[in-house]
């Protein structure tokens, strides 16, 4: 009997040394894994404890757990314990002391009798603007004066676009170019908004920025080349006509379905924020993108991980043939940034001197506090949607011509100027003349050049090309020489 107590004795306490049971003074036994008396019992009674010293099953680095880290993991669990039961009392605490309102993620939340929905309507968002629209000035609070040179830089940038537009559309009339999209109407939010940022600002745009190109630095030889597709084309021809890309000037590639641009713009703001940069990414869309999942997921990405970005929305009222009615029942596209807990603002799009303002206090936020900003930018299509669209059919045409005429953004800038004596008639007809001339001389250039070689088709997808593309090459150009007539002569093979 004596060496039978003996043996217990000592198996007691070799388990106690091996496994996460303890013993209170009554004698009872506890599992300081799952806290079951019960199981530890069953436990105890094993004539040989399973190796990880606990009457739960052993996992992970807990089957491993020796005698010497036994102390310390139960002292951590006290203390966590010991954690719990504070952050509770003080929940509780709370809760004696104000029951008005309850702690929970995000903020405190007031309780209410009251059983009311949120309304679906409200006042609408008032629109921030400077000049009306005769071009003169609007008294404003906390208004930033632009410079003469900017101004004049500004304005001859929107006479160069209107122009540029013209004449690509009619060369894709002529058949000379597959297809082209216009900015008429816009070309406010276009030039505005570019110099209210940093060339230093990579740039995710839609497919009706070309103006942000231009003050950057993009040549109209440059637009005529993406557009013609010929071989001094950055893209090597190998893009639709209008969408555009540089990477010297940090202007992200254009692609056609409408705001995948976001997430990846957001994705990009990540990477500038944990790199500490005094940059932010500037992301461009229509008021259609809205409409888009992708738009909302760039949103709740960047609001979460507070990234420096500047959304700007062209709300032109048309998402090609669909009108802002038929897209959304809320305030425009301002108040969805609310929801997503972005701070946002509207702005006139065709006051040069307002979207200045709005977007260069946009950025500055987005770099200094590292947080997302959305601006609508209120505007009008003037134009089709495109070559391959035509808008009377469903709008009309009187409706067109109020906005081309009375509340252009060219007239309304040009009269603002004019009156601080920065342009004249002489300049307007100087600088129109020369731009032209520029105009049928690029087209003229871009429709002599080459064609890109065939092989770039496959070049820039690989380092080093893989003999699926060779095989992918020669299968093409073995096609070519039997089907010649089915495709362009004008492919140097």
């Amino acid at each position: 009997m004596t060496l039978l107590l003996m043996r217990s004795s000592k198996f007691l306490k070799n388990l106690m040394q091996r496994t996460l049971l303890t013993v209170d003074p009554s004698g009872k036994f506890e599992c300081q894994t799952c806290f079951s008396a019960s199981s530890a019992r069953r436990f105890a009674s094993l004539s040989r404890p399973p190796r990880g010293g606990s009457c739960c099953p052993p996992t992970g680095a807990s089957a491993f757990i020796h005698h010497g880290q036994l102390s310390a993991f139960l002292h951590g669990r006290r203390l966590a314990s010991t954690e719990v039961k504070r952050k509770l009392d003080r929940l509780h605490e709370d809760e004696q002391v104000n029951v008005k309102e309850i702690d929970f993620p995000g903020g405190r939340v007031p309780f209410t009798s009251e059983l009311a929905f949120i309304s679906e309507k409200a006042e609408r968002v008032p629109c921030f603007r400077v000049l009306d629209d005769f071009g003169e000035l609007i008294a404003v609070e906390n208004y930033e004066q632009v410079s003469k040179d900017v101004a004049v830089k500004i304005y001859s940038g929107m006479v160069t676009l209107q122009i540029m537009d013209t004449y690509f559309y009619e060369a894709q009339r002529q058949g000379r170019i597959s297809f082209y999209m216009t900015s008429f109407g816009e070309e406010a939010i276009n030039l505005a908004s570019a110099a209210a940022i940093s060339i230093h600002d990579p740039v995710f745009a839609q497919y009706r920025e070309p103006g942000v190109l231009l003050w950057r630095g993009f040549t109209l030889q440059e637009f005529a080349a993406q557009l013609f597709g010929n071989k001094i084309d950055g893209g090597k021809g190998r893009q639709m006509p209008s969408h555009y890309g540089s990477g010297k000037l940090k202007f992200f590639t254009i692609s056609s379905p409408i705001a995948t641009q976001l997430p990846q713009a957001v994705g990009a703001a990540y990477s500038l924020k944990m790199d500490n940069s005094d940059s932010c990414i500037v992301a461009y869309m229509g008021d259609g993108c809205t409409s888009e999942g992708d738009f909302h997921a760039g949103m709740n990405f960047a609001a979460v991980l507070e990234v420096p970005i500047v959304f700007i929305c062209r709300n032109n009222g048309w998402a090609i043939s669909t009108t802002v009615t038929e897209q959304f029942r809320s305030d425009g596209v301002v108040v969805k940034g609310q929801g997503y807990g972005i701070k946002s603002i509207r702005v006139d799009g065709n006051d040069v001197l307002a979207v200045y303002n709005v977007v260069r206090a946009a950025r500055e936020m987005a770099v200094l506090e590292k947080r997302p900003i959305l601006i609508e930018a209120l505007t009008y299509r003037v134009g089709h949607h495109s070559t391959s669209d035509d808008s009377t059919k469903y709008r009309q045409l009187d409706e067109i011509e109020h906005w081309k005429q009375a509340r252009n953004p060219l007239t309304r800038f040009r009269k603002w100027m004019e009156a601080k004596g920065w342009w004249s008639e002489k300049l307007e007809i100087d600088t129109r003349s020369n731009i032209k001339k520029e105009m049928i001389q690029v087209i003229q250039t871009a429709e002599r050049l080459e064609k890109p070689l065939l092989s770039e088709l496959f070049s820039d997808v690989y380092d080093t090309p893989t003999s699926s593309l060779h095989e992918q090459e020669l299968l093409l150009r073995r096609t070519v020489r039997r089907h010649p007539k089915d495709y362009p002569g004008d492919v140097p093979l």
